[in-house]
């Protein structure tokens, strides 16, 4: 049996270096065991994607949050709960926007738009933040920790911490750090120690790596509250669960003004919370068309991309299998995207199972098309989109010319841009050099 790390996804430097691994390896899902894999028939799998491919040392929380999961799931005083700091504290329900400026500008579908920014925090994070937080409250558990990428859900973390009165640590990548320096602020604001890492290209992968090293040491008083739909079973059910309301919400508003469902709906996808929550309530309303934007960044070429979707192949990534950017060798690739949220080599499974299955068209925005796009929206609609959702507009765009007038499409605006404003300033000044 070959045992797949992190760094090692697809296997083929286990097999060709058994004695020993590259330095950053050894961390909580390095060899020589990895336990907890469930059988593709288990829940946790989507299709051949999936699973809980974890140490035995976390065997156990794992094991207890998927148990305490379930019979929360079933709590109406929990539902209860959720449903009244969603509303009283996120905002919820976020509106559904008819974007008049930008149907026209763009001259083709009518565009309506899923105002996440719009919630506590200015983005959908905080869905799953407070969901997490819940649980960690019910499970007794006094800390909570969380990797971050663009600042969202370290931030959306360190909020619920203070509400909660919860001891909060985050950490974000020594890189992403000094590109979302605005939200590294506010997260210290609140009360929560954020730690850079500087370990490989200290960006998310790198964050999340040291985040589950973290929860393996300290698991007994710890949630780890993971930002995405990624990461060992039962956290891609979780997140999708709870962000899962962005498009139950956006069906029921449509609905409800159109009398009808839309024609297509789009999302930005990096690890792929905010899509999943979007495209869920959707998945079986076959007439309606779905779109995931990832990451092309500066081209086709290994390092220059975190196009997983379209590059990726099948291996194994921060306890789940999934696809991967990886060499020929079977290793990690660096990542690269001008917005830190979807700078990640890896995607949720259910993004992957839907990809293979073809149910959602995955396409690709440039670093340069999603700062056009970044501006567009702003100067048109008045909205500062954040630049992970950035690339959700550009596909829009194309997808809505496609679709033609009288046709309708939804967009998930799943943050505000306040994070990214100094750097676009900065990307700008030196493209005009």
């Amino acid at each position: 049996m070959v045992i797949p790390t992190q760094f090692d996804a697809g296997g083929e430097f286990y097999r060709k270096n058994p004695p020993s691994a590259p330095k950053e390896a050894v961390f909580i899902f390095a060899y020589p065991l990895i336990l907890g894999h469930m059988g593709k028939n288990q829940p946790g799998y989507f299709g051949e994607f999936g699973g809980r491919y974890a140490p035995e040392i976390l065997t156990e929380a794992l094991e207890e949050l998927e148990s305490t999961y379930q019979k929360l799931k079933k709590s109406k005083k929990f539902k209860k709960e959720l449903e009244f700091y969603l509303q009283n504290y996120v905002g919820r329900p976020s509106p559904l926007s008819y974007a008049e400026r930008l149907t026209k500008h763009w001259g083709g579908a009518r565009i309506w738009l899923k105002r996440e920014d719009l919630n506590h925090t200015g983005a959908h994070k905080i869905n799953n933040a407070i969901g997490q937080a819940l649980i960690a409250k019910f499970m007794g558990k006094k800390r909570i920790i969380a990797e971050t990428g663009a600042g969202q859900h370290g931030l959306a973390t360190a909020t619920v911490g203070a509400m909660f009165g919860m001891e909060t640590v985050v950490y974000m990548g020594a890189v992403d750090v000094q590109r979302q320096n605005l939200n590294a602020k506010k997260i210290e604001m609140l009360g929560a120690k954020i730690l850079p890492v500087t370990a490989g290209e200290a960006t998310l992968k790198e964050a999340t790596s040291e985040a589950m090293r973290d929860w393996a040491l300290n698991v007994s008083t710890t949630h780890y509250i993971v930002g995405s739909a990624i990461g060992p079973h039962p956290f891609p059910t979780i997140v999708r669960d709870l962000q899962s309301v962005i498009g139950k919400e956006a069906r029921s508003q449509f609905k409800k003004q159109n009398h009808k469902l839309p024609h297509a709906i789009v999302a930005c996808v990096g690890g792929g919370s905010n899509a999943i929550g979007m495209f869920h309530a959707f998945l079986k309303d076959k007439h309606v068309a779905i779109y995931g934007a990832e990451a092309g960044g500066l081209g086709p070429k290994p390092g220059e991309h975190s196009a997983t979707l379209t590059y990726g192949k099948t291996g194994f990534l921060h306890g789940t299998k999934t696809l991967i950017i990886q060499d020929e060798a079977g290793q990690i690739v660096p990542a690269h995207s001008v917005s830190a949220g979807l700078d990640y080599p890896g995607v949720g499974p259910e993004h992957a199972f839907l990809a293979k299955s073809k149910r959602v068209d995955y396409r690709m925005v440039t670093d340069e098309q999603a700062l056009d796009s970044f501006l567009e929206v702003t100067r048109v609609e008045g909205i500062i989109p954040a630049l992970e959702t950035a690339h959700a507009f550009h596909v829009a765009r194309d997808i809505a010319k496609e679709l033609g007038k009288k046709k309708d499409l939804i967009i998930c605006l799943s943050g505000r841009g306040d994070k990214d404003v100094t750097e676009v300033l900065r990307l700008l000044g030196e493209k005009n050099k």
